[in-house]
């Protein structure tokens, strides 16, 4: 049997697996400055003590001093792990497994982007564990028996939603990135602060959220089961960023607008966990790895011309979500507002100023990006399987532009 009848044939199963995947379920504080909030979230819940996790960028920065401020005022002893790469390294997570366990950490506080966030789970996993080797938390599915330390974790960016889901990258001590799911992960307290936010750069803002609407957009396209609640999630997440990333573009300075893409993207990042991505991530983690673009970037890139490809199979899902962001008209058949959604999601990248096409993409890394493709795409549940050729067509889409 080829790779891809292979894959046909198995092409619900991750949806299907996810399901029995159990996942965090936090209790959520929003709105300006709420990181402040942190000492008395930890008193409130029993945490003695705390390893607060973030980079040197944000240390430097001085922004964890409001969450170090509060975990004093609350009586939380605390230590301060600040070693977080943008790329972090398992002996990176080792050392902060190690500075748990040497204050007597009882939960996690994770302040960064998704780096941070993804360092901080296995920091949170390894120091519930700290016999088991710290190269164990990165195998494909990790079982946390017993769970893992709670965690409060605080993005900085609004893109990964990755404060709340399972997965975490991380690379071995080979260089290689590994992406793990962690199940028994304890993140209780999700804290969505929009000051974090608004010194951010144009292009970190954009393709933060550019990512955080292709979650979204990919989990309603996925060939899943989803309860109402995941796909009502799914929905807002993509109407919070076609409504408030123009915005943004104009007034970056706005905390309203700001607070709005942060809960996107973790409502993106609920997609992700209880639906799963697709085949416009499958490309742009292929594209990005080779040519080594920004992630949000080559999501920009890919996101129209695979979405085109399976819009026949999914008019439905696009129709309804047309009209839930107010695209398409009621009357409007399933196929015309399925049109709407695509045309405003590529007006919003051009207002983006995405440049057309990625000229960097050459023709003859085509055969290479083809099996990297395939072989990420069995990660997820696509609406359909594409072929060799299909996949073909679509890089050379991409390459000229969507």
């Amino acid at each position: 049997m080829s790779f891809y009848l292979g894959r046909k044939v198995i092409r619900k199963v991750p949806g299907t697996v996810i399901k029995a995947a159990p996942i965090p379920k936090p209790e959520m504080i929003e709105g300006f400055g709420s990181r402040e909030q942190t000492g008395k979230i930890c008193e409130e819940a029993g945490f003695q003590t705390a390893l607060l996790v973030t980079d040197e960028t944000l240390f430097g920065l001085g922004l964890h001093e409001k969450v170090s401020g509060s975990l004093r005022e609350h009586g939380i002893r605390f230590e301060i792990f600040h070693s977080i790469a943008s790329e972090p390294t398992v002996d990176i997570v080792d050392a902060g497994r190690k500075a748990a366990v040497r204050c007597g950490a009882d939960c996690v506080i994770a302040l960064g982007g998704g780096s941070v966030l993804d360092s901080g789970k296995i920091i949170a996993a390894g120091a519930k564990h700290p016999r088991m080797p710290i190269g164990h938390f990165l195998q494909k599915f990790v079982i946390a028996d017993g769970g893992t330390l709670p965690m409060v974790n605080i993005p900085s960016t609004a893109g990964t939603g990755a404060e709340c889901t399972v997965g975490t990258v991380v690379k071995n001590g080979r260089g290689v990135k590994c992406a793990s799911v962690i199940i028994g992960l304890d993140v209780a307290f999700v804290i969505l602060d929009s000051e974090l936010l608004v010194n951010a750069p144009k292009s970190v803002t954009t393709w933060c959220a550019i990512d955080a609407l292709s979650h979204g957009l990919e989990g309603l396209l996925a060939d899943v089961s989803s309860s109402e609640e995941d796909i009502f999630k799914s929905r807002e997440c993509v109407r919070l960023i076609m409504n408030n990333l123009p915005v943004l573009l104009e007034d970056p300075g706005n905390t309203e607008a700001r607070q709005a893409t942060l809960l996107a993207a973790h409502y993106g990042g609920n997609a992700i966990n209880t639906q799963l991505a697709g085949y416009v991530h499958a490309f742009a983690h292929s594209i990005g790895a080779l040519y080594h673009i920004p992630h949000g970037k080559a999501i920009a890139w890919c996101l129209i011309p695979v979405i085109e490809a399976q819009e026949n199979e999914r008019y439905e899902e696009l129709s309804a979500l047309a009209r839930h962001c107010g695209i398409a008209e009621e009357n409007d058949t399933p196929e015309t507002a399925s049109d709407r959604m695509i045309l405003a999601i590529r007006a919003l990248l051009d207002r983006c100023g995405l440049e057309k096409g990625c000229k960097m993409l050459d023709p003859g890394d085509y055969g290479t990006l083809t099996g990297m493709i395939s072989s990420d795409s069995i990660n997820y549940s696509p609406s359909r399987t594409f072929s060799d050729i299909e996949i073909v067509v679509l890089l050379d889409q991409i390459r000229r532009g969507y």
